[in-house]
């Protein structure tokens, strides 16, 4: 009886396993991205609580607060005023082809004036400053993160947060209601320069209706108009959002010079977009509170 012929084996014969690599479902990279957004969120908020708490904590760096305000104040004056300056003008223009079928053209200060002190002011002020100064911090600190100085300053024993972050949070928490003010009074002035030389409203009658409507919304503690109250506490929170946001993407800058571009790209996006947001429920928030 013939047995079967044993075929031989030969390591060239085997064929090799081939392990497939499972990419992963819909639902687990829904699951990451969600997991990797909220940390971001958190890392955001202990880098705001760190840079408010570090104010009122020793060392403190004046040299460098005063530098801050000097770059984010001083250095933004001009487009500011140019900002308010032709907003003022285009808002009392445009206010008076409608007004003047009403034959209501002298309250054009009025207009002009609650528009700029409650809304136009601090928030084209708080975007002017997110698209000058947040992309300057934002590449300022990122490119010290991928230079590996921020590592430096980890072994030299001073904190970045403290040394970076706090200095320029607290000058935009300054400068920014500062600039708010200038940019209100500014596009009041634009819109006076259009009453008078376009609209021939004199200048008396102008100015007049604008303190009208100033102190038609009464005042706090007797002397502080509330349009005043209204206007100024949102330059205090966009300069928040603007400082840290920009110090949050310069940290977290990876890549090289392609990923400090990106992080100043989404700096102004991102600072731009909480500007408009916060805006509304702050005005829904003081609206409530000033009418109590």
């Amino acid at each position: 009886m013939t047995q079967p012929q044993r075929l031989p084996t030969r390591q060239r014969d085997v064929l090799p396993l081939r392990i497939e690599e499972r990419k992963p479902g819909f639902l687990t990279r829904v699951n990451d991205s969600a997991k990797s957004r909220v940390l971001a969120l958190q890392e955001y908020f202990i880098l705001a609580g760190k840079a408010l708490r570090f104010i009122f904590a020793r060392p403190f760096y004046a040299q460098d607060t005063v530098q801050q305000m000097d770059e984010i104040g001083v250095k933004s004056l001009g487009i500011v005023l140019l900002t308010g300056l032709f907003t003022g003008m285009v808002l009392a223009l445009q206010s008076s082809v409608q007004l003047k079928t009403f034959g209501a053209t002298i309250y054009i200060g009025r207009l002009v004036s609650a528009s700029m002190i409650r809304e136009l002011g601090p928030v084209l002020a708080g975007l002017m400053v997110a698209g000058r100064v947040g992309s300057g911090i934002a590449a300022q600190l990122g490119s010290m993160r991928v230079t590996e100085q921020i590592d430096a300053l980890n072994t030299l024993g001073t904190d970045p947060i403290k040394k970076l972050v706090t200095p320029r949070v607290l000058a935009a928490l300054i400068m920014l209601p500062i600039l708010t003010v200038i940019n209100d009074l500014i596009g009041i002035v634009g819109g006076n320069i259009i009453a008078k030389f376009i609209v021939d409203i004199p200048s008396g009658l102008y100015w007049r209706t604008v303190w009208e409507q100033v102190a038609s919304d009464g005042f706090i503690l007797r002397y502080i108009p509330s349009d005043f109250i209204q206007g100024l506490s949102k330059p205090f929170v966009f300069g928040g959002i603007i400082s840290i946001t920009a110090c949050y993407f310069g940290l977290a800058t990876t890549g090289g010079t392609e990923g400090v571009g990106q992080s100043t790209t989404r700096t102004v996006v991102t600072s731009s977009i909480l500007i408009l947001v916060v805006d509304y429920f702050l005005t829904q928030l003081l609206l409530s509170l000033l009418s109590v």
